[in-house]
């Protein structure tokens, strides 16, 4: 009876044991992406080794030699040197010990070597089996544990690039389990004559598996509030930072009009600016400007605003009437108390109204339309406005010489620039002979050589130093302002026409298929929004709109003729000369190169596969063949979750979770996602290793959706076949 009675309290001990072990690999996961650890695995193992000595309380010398050995061996597996424990073998690690102790008294902690770092750390998993099994085992007092593990990851999940949505949802169920159990063997112990029955009958564990299980499950699936209010951490980060220093503070981001000192950070604001019903995307023009200073941009002539009435509404066109065009209207209503007295158009704009009596009037520098009423400058509540929309042909515009007799030299003007800006713009162009060429390879350059959209830690450049060259060479991080600023100054350092356009961008739709005909959407369009995008000039066609910044596309319509030597396409780009290098390779050393990343990946999803599989084994001595199977099931069990709460979540949390599962999905199938690559990177790599194009797609659709926040409900279904197809891909 006794050794029955010892083998129900061991069994319900290793349970409360086990899940505090559970919790503490919790500790171990994020280092693998917030930290360059490799070998992860291993010291995996040894915290699995040292649970289980822990918890069968082997005598101390036994536990202690047994702990040892294998720190010794994980040491060999993460560095691989002469014959383990042979004299040459425990010579190096004799002097490697004694190199850190030296640098430890003197305090060199950068002289630290990575096994003597390693060994500390197997040390710490050592002692930490002691001190759990103490926590949980002998004292009962889980909730201390619990708390730090939840601070633990909510700090890295907000601080680092590691998501934590899942471990949050594992860390709930073992803890409540851990914390129910604990505390009714706590009562079982105090109450032994009454509840003597269920100390020696199990089954009370499973209600409490079920309520945790069923709570769970609630809370993972439910509708949840998206946040309430803008993200704390830019904030948080750039401010402290950049405390004491004024040029360098953070700015709340929205339409303002001085732009002659730009850079630095801001911090995301989403309050609606207003709200506009329209049948396409497109961009809200304000202004342009000309004169750029070194440090931000000007405009060459103070404003000079002329009325417009019924005759001369054409001096606002943008581009020539060779140009095709497709009438549209909008309606524009602004919300709150925001306060713009220019117009807010989409380009092609040949006439607005109002119910207030209000004039417009037109600044031919600016190209901006000022709104009055008796001759005061006012800020309109709504207005409607009638455009044509412009369609640009490609062929047109690679077709377009070089003579611009219209334009003074206003728009190659450039101040004093470091040489170095003039040279790259040439490299980038060399290749290439057109304006049209030369305007895209410009364009697209930014998205291929290592440039950052970022809005915290963006520098502002010193008073001796120039905007343009600060970003082209030393920071590489910036928001629109840095690329749109940069890729006018590259154009004009090659003698092509080209001006700095703001306003917004198009919005997120609220509503679809709205206004008299059904054939408009509701479009909000929040301080968020407000960006800023180049203009270059193209004889016979006038000024055509480019997006040169990261995770952002042109909303302006391109036409692409067929001809015999190319397919119909959407704005096809030219190739830059590493494009043109790549496509030059012979077919044979790409398919080498498929084969090696296909064989690499086989490679890592073996030893994935044998990883769980061993791991697993351990814990099936105890918990039996269900839990195995489930969690070798796991990923497709979350997939279905993810895939449930992706068809039913309207807006964009549910894509964006989505994709962040993608990603730790393909990180756990040997696609890593290495610290210094982009997504498109990284999305190129996962088609090669997949054969596909489905991460591209969904990745150019998750910066758009991020940057642009637009998502639609066509989107949502789109995106959910493609998230899906690759999902099936990865899982086989």
């Amino acid at each position: 009876m006794r050794k029955t009675t010892e083998q129900k309290s061991f069994f319900y001990m290793f349970l409360l044991y086990l899940c505090g072990f559970f919790l503490f690999l919790e500790w171990l996961y994020p280092l693998g992406d917030i930290t360059d650890t490799t070998g992860l695995s291993i010291f995996v193992f040894y915290a699995v080794f040292c649970f289980l000595i822990s918890i069968f309380q082997i005598r101390w010398w036994v536990s202690f030699l047994l702990k040892g050995l294998g720190m010794l061996v994980a040491l060999n597996l993460l560095f691989a040197g002469p014959g383990f424990l042979s004299p040459e073998w425990f010579t190096l690690v004799l002097q490697d010990v004694a190199h850190n102790l030296t640098a430890l008294f003197g305090r060199e902690w950068y002289a630290l070597t990575p096994l003597f770092r390693s060994g500390l750390f197997l040390l710490l998993i050592w002692l930490m089996s002691y001190l759990l099994h103490y926590w949980f085992v002998v004292m009962k007092r889980v909730l201390l544990f619990v708390l730090l593990t939840f601070v633990y990851l909510t700090v890295l999940d907000t601080f680092t690039i590691y998501d934590g949505g899942m471990a949050i949802v594992r860390i709930f169920f073992l803890s409540f389990i851990a914390l129910g159990m604990a505390n009714l063997m706590k009562e079982l112990n105090s109450e032994s004559l009454r509840l003597q029955k269920m100390r020696k009958n199990p089954i009370w564990i499973l209600p409490l598996i079920s309520m945790v299980l069923f709570s769970t499950l609630v809370g993972f699936t439910a509708p949840k509030f998206s946040p309430q209010w803008p993200d704390p951490v830019p904030f948080i980060k750039s401010t402290a930072e950049n405390a004491g220093n004024f040029e360098g503070g953070v700015q709340k981001v929205g339409y303002g009009e001085d732009d002659s000192q730009l850079g630095g950070s801001f911090v995301q604001d989403y309050t609606p600016v207003f709200e506009a019903v329209a049948e396409d995307d497109h961009y809200w023009h304000i202004e342009s400007k000309d004169v750029y200073t070194g440090k931000g941009w000007e405009t060459s002539a103070p404003p000079d605003y002329n009325q417009l009435d019924d005759f001369n509404w054409e001096l606002t066109r943008t581009f020539l009437p060779s140009v095709e065009t497709e009438a549209r209207e909008a309606h524009v209503e602004f919300m709150g108390e925001t306060s713009i007295n220019k117009l807010v158009h989409p380009y092609g704009i040949y006439s607005a109204s109002t119910l207030s009596e209000a004039d417009f009037f037109y600044d031919v520098v600016s190209n901006s339309i000022q709104t009055r009423i008796n001759n005061e400058v006012v800020s309109l509540d709504n207005y409607t406005i009638t455009y044509e929309q412009p369609t640009f042909s490609l062929t047109d515009l690679r077709e377009a010489g070089n003579n611009d007799p219209f334009l003074d030299d206003k728009y190659t003007q450039l101040p004093d620039l470091p040489d170095r800006v003039g040279e790259l713009a040439e490299e980038i162009t060399d290749a290439f002979d057109t304006r049209y060429e030369k305007v895209k390879a410009i364009e697209q350059y930014f998205g291929t050589n290592g440039y950052a959209y970022q809005t915290t830690d963006v520098p502002v450049p010193e008073e001796d130093e120039d905007y343009v060259d600060q970003f082209l060479f030393e920071s590489k991080v910036g928001y629109c302002d840095n690329y749109s600023t940069s890729m006018v100054v590259l154009l004009r350092s090659l003698d092509i026409p080209a001006r700095w356009a703001k306003g917004f961008t198009s919005g997120e739709v609220k509503s679809f298929n709205i206004g008299r005909n059904g054939d408009q959407d509701l479009y909000e369009v929040t301080n968020a929004n407000a960006h800023s995008w180049v203009e270059v000039y193209f004889p016979e066609i006038g000024w055509v709109p480019f997006e040169p910044t990261q995770g952002f596309s042109n909303p302006t319509d391109f036409q692409a003729e067929m001809n015999n030597n190319d397919e119909l396409d959407q704005e096809t780009a030219p190739d830059t000369p590493e494009q043109q290098e790549e496509q030059e390779q012979p077919e044979q050393d790409v398919e080498e190169e498929d084969d090696t990343a296909a064989s690499a990946a086989n490679d890592n999803d073996g030893f994935s596969f044998q990883f769980n599989w061993i791991f697993f084994t351990v814990v099936a001595v105890v918990l039996g063949i269900l839990l195995i199977l489930g969690y070798r099931k796991r990923f497709r069990w979350q997939a279905k979750l993810v895939a449930t709460k992706l068809d039913r979540t309207d807006g964009p949390q549910g894509f964006q979770d989505a994709y962040h599962f993608l990603i730790k999905l393909l990180n756990h199938y040997g696609v890593q996602k290495q610290p210094d690559q982009t997504l498109r990177e990284y999305a190129q790599q996962v088609d090669n290793a997949y054969h596909t194009d489905d991460m591209k797609k969904l990745t150019s659709r998750y910066e758009q959706m991020l940057y642009q926040k637009e998502y639609s409900h066509v989107q949502r279904r789109d995106l959910t076949q493609l998230w899906k197809d690759l999902i099936k891909r990865i899982l086989g």
